[in-house]
């Protein structure tokens, strides 16, 4: 083994030991790692449930982990049949295990919230992103040039043409459906929220990289027949993927918290008082003093609407639904709420929704109230079955999905998805004055179907 390959040894409480070379020590050391210490993994999640403190620091050494458990399976299974196939050399070993510590970099505090759920910023993986981050003025970005793989790493990491540039294989084991992340982050928010819903380890097993589209692949025959028992693994990774998104990244109260801190930074920007770019290097916590230090000297309005959101947060003060309409009973109307409240505009649509709703709430109830518009993308993360198998008896590798007529609980599992979609109207009221707002904000969204009943209690 060679210098740069000499270890240190961190002890983590998912995965127990995981060892980092000196050179990914290095890179973790960086500020611009360091800073994740400061980012929850499941943003406003520990609101709802109190162990889920973990953070995306410890997240990219448990995915660094799982990444060098991916390559090892890959090379166990090439020298027990080689044929067909390819096995990963220790320098691709060391670009893929330095971008999966990495691939987390341009997360920003609450992202999921600001980003894929409402839309105000565009999402963390965007190139310009990442080429800021990594770029040759940060501390990372000098690390990974001195060790001369950072035009690599951004090939894993970016979503652009630049991809090209390395075997697929390299984004797959980092950032596909059965990836590193993935892996790890179902553990570990199995762990921290205490949620009993195990992964299997052998699912990685029987992945192997096929020469020639150099796709990573799960291989699902042994003597032509179909190994059920390692697809039935595949197809409960997916599962526990919904199960968490059903019962932890998309809870109301999660959803609700989210959508406070949505709603000052959106605040902030239109006043003028912050810009997209003063939230990359912030925490968790420095976020919140940002927003309330960024509208000092703004106008009242913004200054005393953002100070209260803030606020609000900081004591759990949530506000509670008044409507749903999931898209199990707005098929229908889906799109025109997407296009309408969450498209590039949309912002300004959610704006005057919720003020109407509240001044008729007002008129009707003879109390002020404070409403929230929260409309999802339509995608929800869905994570699909986008892993390569090969299937007996079909030539080469292809993904998962285009057996879905094989695998039903692949077809049940993705409209559950998409039947997770809810566009919620929140409101910060007395009990009593719910349904009053929930009737008002009905009839001004109607056609399409609130399937929710406040009680005024």
């Amino acid at each position: 083994m060679s210098a740069r390959r000499r270890f240190s040894v961190i002890r983590d409480p998912v995965h127990g030991d995981v060892h980092l070379s000196h050179e990914e020590m290095r890179v973790l050391d960086t500020p611009e790692m360091q800073r994740l210490r400061g980012v929850k993994q499941l943003g406003t999640a520990y609101l709802v449930f109190p162990g889920a403190l973990h953070t995306r620091f410890d997240h990219s050494i448990g995915s660094l982990h799982m990444a060098q458990a991916v390559i090892d399976a890959v090379n166990r299974n090439f020298e027990l049949d080689p044929a067909g196939s390819v096995a990963i050399g220790d320098e691709e070993a060391r670009v893929i295990r330095i971008a999966a510590l990495v691939h987390d970099v341009t997360h920003v505090p609450f992202g999921h919230s600001i980003e894929d759920q409402d839309g105000i910023f565009g999402r963390h993986d965007l190139p310009h992103r990442f080429q800021g981050m990594l770029g040759a003025r940060t501390a990372l970005g000098k690390v990974l040039r001195e060790l001369g793989v950072v035009e690599d790493v951004l090939a894993i990491l970016e979503a652009s043409d630049r991809t090209a540039q390395v075997p697929p294989y390299w984004r797959q084991i980092v950032g596909g459906t059965l990836a590193s992340d993935i892996l790890d982050y179902l553990a570990r928010d199995a762990y921290f929220t205490g949620l009993r819903l195990a992964i299997d380890p052998r699912v990685t097993g029987y992945l192997k990289v096929d020469r020639a589209t150099q796709n990573l692949y799960v291989d699902l025959a042994k003597h032509d027949l179909l190994r059920e028992d390692i697809l039935s693994e595949v197809v409960r990774l997916l599962e526990a993927r919904y199960h968490f998104s059903e019962r932890v990244y998309y809870h109301h109260a999660k959803v609700a918290a989210g959508a406070l801190i949505a709603r000052a930074v959106e605040t902030a920007l239109a006043c003028g008082a912050a810009k997209e770019e003063d939230f990359y290097a912030q925490t968790d916590a420095s976020v919140l003093d940002l927003l309330e230090r960024s509208v000092e000297k703004s106008p009242r309005e913004p200054r005393d609407r953002v100070r209260d959101l803030v606020t609000r947060f900081r004591e759990r003060r949530l506000p509670k639904r008044a409507c749903v309409f999931p898209r199990y009973e707005n098929v229908a109307h889906q799109e025109q709420l997407v296009a309408r409240y969450f498209a590039p505009g949309g912002a300004k649509a959610r704006v005057e929704l919720e003020a109407r709703i509240a001044d008729l709430a007002r008129f009707a109830t003879g109390r002020a109230v404070d409403v929230i518009v929260y409309c999802p993308a339509r995608s929800m993360q869905l994570k699909e079955a986008g892993m390569h198998v090969r299937w007996p008896g079909v030539p080469g590798v292809a993904p998962l999905s285009q057996h879905a007529s094989r695998v039903p609980r692949l077809g049940d599992l993705e409209a559950s998805y998409r039947n997770l979609w809810k566009f919620y109207v929140f409101a910060e009221a007395p009990a009593d004055a719910l349904p009053k707002i929930a009737e008002i904000a009905a009839l001004e969204l109607a056609p399409a179907v609130n399937a929710y009943k406040p009680r005024a209690e």
